[in-house]
């Protein structure tokens, strides 16, 4: 194992749209900057089979797009690194990186764009078919299902949102619940229970998700109570049951929401100076590329403006000695 340290300006920590995005800035800054990743630069994005809502691009697979954005970061000096990151915490001016390989990566500036996961219901057939009917974003894929029968899993705010929200697509939208009541706000229930083209089942879970092998066709469900299980012929079968923020790696305590996203200001800056957080690991209302890019840029201009106190500060206390 190594135990080699070694030193940056700024450290990004993810490489997905916003943590290349704040690197290409970064290092455009004429700042020595690395993006550690632990998988493949891109993110969630590298996993979808197309995105169609990123100025610039009518339509693109997400591998191509994730491609594209290391490739022009890195022509700008952006260094990516393979690294998975263990812990990240204060000393003194600097900002230490811990990573599994024993290496330490020290910095004036961290940004964090570690992101999230969806939580997945972990059946039969849902990875098979992620990017290929199976999706957990709605913004992000419901213009590929048009006129099409859609099922949404899940039964929070989330849940109901999204399944109202795909209506505009789909024929059909069942919304499929393990309770016998839904868990969203009143008011978006009842907004839902208002349009006729969604429909409730309730008190029944997705044992499967199946199809030909290239989409899926049908879900197997079965009703908690009676037992029964029948087929739900879909095209597309959107997850809502959670999402978790990679928001845990830091020693020091971050502030969080209540649901585990870091809180920043308007400079992407956490409640740990020097610490900054961009994307879907941060507080805010949606979780899209455009989101994340622009958290990217913002949190690496700030990121240079804070090395540049620190450097003006050092400066004046060398000369006032």
């Amino acid at each position: 194992m190594s135990t080699a340290e070694k030193n940056y300006d700024i450290v990004v920590v993810g490489a997905g749209p916003g943590g290349l995005c704040a690197g290409l800035y970064g290092a455009r800054a004429r700042r020595k900057v690395i993006c550690l990743e632990k998988y493949m630069p891109g993110g969630q994005i590298a996993n979808t089979e197309e995105v169609e809502d990123y100025l610039g691009f009518v339509r693109i697979s997400g591998h191509e797009l994730a491609t594209r954005m290391a490739e022009h970061a890195m022509k700008f000096g952006l260094e990516v690194g393979s690294e998975e990151v263990e812990e990240i915490y204060v000393d003194g001016d600097d900002r230490v990186v811990q990573c599994a390989s024993g290496t330490r990566y020290r910095a004036k500036a961290v940004i964090l764009a570690t992101g999230g996961s969806p939580v997945k219901l972990g059946v039969p057939g849902e990875r098979e078919y992620a990017g290929r009917g199976v999706s957990y974003c709605a913004i992000c894929d419901g213009a590929f299902f048009r006129d099409q029968v859609i099922a949404v899993v899940g039964g929070g705010d989330a849940a109901v949102e999204e399944g109202a929200f795909l209506t505009k697509f789909g024929s059909k939208v069942h919304i499929i619940h393990r309770r016998k009541e839904l868990r969203a706000q009143k008011i978006i229930q009842q907004r839902a229970k208002d349009n006729p083209k969604i429909e409730f089942v309730l008190e029944t879970v997705v044992e499967s998700i199946n199809g030909d092998g290239r989409k899926i066709s049908d879900l197997t469900l079965r009703n908690v109570t009676t037992g029964e299980v029948s087929t739900l012929p879909v095209g597309a079968c959107f997850i809502f049951v959670g999402f978790r923020p990679n928001s845990g790696l830091t020693r020091e305590e971050l502030r969080k929401d209540a649901g585990g996203y870091i809180i920043t200001d308007d400079k992407m800056e956490t409640s740990i100076p020097g610490i900054f957080a961009c994307g879907d690991v941060r507080a805010q209302l949606v979780r899209q590329i455009t989101n994340a890019v622009g958290d990217g840029t913002t949190a690496a201009v700030a990121a240079e403006k804070y090395i540049e106190h620190l450097e003006d500060k050092r400066t004046a206390q060398s000369a006032s000695r």
